[in-house]
């Protein structure tokens, strides 16, 4: 498993400033769990990021986030799976909403 920590710099109103991942290595690179964070620190959290999903594609990794494909405003960082935990069972963000 890979864990990412992805920071969305001027996220419209009603987005995640910042999205956690827990990717599948193993499995061409698919998401496991995700967490969504707001920037009032409220979180949701997705058991099974494709429910429901039409298209299900692999996640990119943290190097390739920050070469800009997919925009400057994203910005990556690989995380441990004790961080990624932490955050999935916290009641409320209380971490970094810009990559530093």
């Amino acid at each position: 498993m890979e864990y990412l920590q992805v920071f969305w710099a001027d996220a419209p109103q009603g987005e995640p400033a910042v999205i956690f991942y827990e990717v599948d290595t193993a499995d061409d690179r698919l998401g496991r769990r995700s967490i969504d964070v707001f920037a009032d620190g409220r979180m949701v959290r997705y058991e099974d990021m494709y429910d429901g999903a039409i298209e299900i594609t692999p996640l990119p990794t943290a190097a390739e986030l920050n070469s800009n494909i997919w925009g400057e405003e994203f910005h990556a960082r690989e995380i441990t799976a004790a961080q990624f935990e932490s955050v999935w069972s916290a009641q409320r963000y209380e971490g970094p909403f810009q990559a530093q």
